[in-house]
C-alpha cells in the first residue's frame, strides 16, 4: 500500500488528511495518508527511512522553509519561491531522492485570479512573512500585482502594522492574510490593520479556512470589501500535490 502524509506542528485540524482520506475512499485508491506531527524538523529523515512505502509528503507550518536543507532537489518554482509544501520521495535501488515542489503557488494564484480587477487591484499587502507568504508574493507577481509584506517587526522593504495608514490602504487594495492569525479556536483574533479604511474597492483574501469567515474577512466584508478564504486554495494545491507524486 502506498503511503502519503503531512509534516508540521501542530496538526490539530488537518485539511490534507481529510481530503486525501476521502479521495482514496471514493476513487478506490489503495493508499493511506498519515499526519506526522513533529516538533523538530530533524525528525524528517527518520520518517522517510522508516517506511519504504512512503511516496510523498505535504509540508505545513512551520517547516516550509526549514525543510529545504533536507532535500536533494528543488523544482524551478520552489527554488524561485524559497519555500516547499510538497516533497516527492523517489526511491531507487540503493538511494532515496527527496525533491521539493510548491503547489501553494498553483492553489493561491488560481483561486484569487478570478477576483482580481486589473484596474483596481494593482498593489497588495501580504500579512505575515512565513513560508506561505513567499508563494503568495510569487503568485501576485505572476498576476502583475506589486506587493509588500507587513510584519510585526521592522524589515527592509516592508511595512509594520503600525505603518498602515488610510493613504497606504487606499493604494494597496488587495490584502492577503498569510499568517495563521484567526484560525480556530482563536476565532476572535485578527491581524491588526485599520479596517475602518477599507472600502468596496478592496479585496481581502485569507489563507485560513477554519472558520470559513474569519474575523479578518468579517471586518472587511462590513466595509464592503470582496472576501475569500483559503478553502479553494487548499483543494487546488492538494490536487496539484497528487499530480506531482504520481506524475500525472
Amino acid at each position: 500500500m502506498e503511503k502519503y502524509g503531512l509534516i508540521g506542528y501542530p496538526l490539530k485540524h488537518s485539511f490534507s488528511s481529510k481530503f486525501f482520506g476521502e479521495k482514496f475512499e471514493t476513487e478506490n485508491i489503495n493508499a493511506e495518508y498519515s499526519n506526522y506531527e513533529i516538533s523538530d524538523i530533524n525528525t524528517l529523515p527518520s520518517i522517510i527511512t522508516s517506511d519504504p512505502y512512503l511516496k510523498g509528503l505535504n509540508v505545513t507550518i512551520p517547516y516550509k522553509e526549514q525543510v529545504i536543507q533536507f532535500l536533494d532537489e528543488l523544482d524551478d518554482t520552489a527554488k524561485a519561491i524559497g519555500a516547499v509544501n510538497v516533497i516527492k520521495v523517489i526511491r531507487k535501488e540503493n538511494s532515496i531522492i527527496l525533491k521539493g515542489y510548491n503547489s501553494d503557488l498553483i492553489g493561491f494564484q488560481n483561486s484569487i485570479e478570478p477576483m482580481i480587477d486589473p484596474l483596481l487591484h494593482t498593489k497588495a499587502l501580504i500579512l505575515g512573512t512565513g513560508g506561505a507568504s513567499k508563494a503568495v508574493k510569487y503568485g501576485l507577481k505572476r498576476l502583475g500585482i506589486e506587493s509588500k509584506f507587513v510584519s510585526r517587526t521592522a524589515r527592509r522593504d516592508s511595512f509594520t502594522y503600525d505603518d498602515l495608514t488610510e493613504e497606504i490602504l487606499s493604494e494597496y487594495k488587495v490584502i492577503v492574510n498569510s499568517s495563521p492569525v484567526g484560525t480556530f479556536p482563536n476565532v476572535e483574533e485578527c491581524p491588526a490593520i485599520p479596517y475602518e479604511y477599507l472600502t468596496d474597492s478592496h479585496l481581502l483574501y485569507d489563507l485560513v479556512y477554519n472558520p470559513p469567515v474569519t474575523k479578518f474577512l468579517e471586518l472587511g466584508q462590513k466595509q464592503g470589501a470582496k472576501i475569500k478564504n483559503g478553502g479553494e486554495m487548499l483543494q487546488l494545491q492538494a490536487i496539484a500535490a497528487w499530480k506531482i507524486w504520481n506524475d500525472i
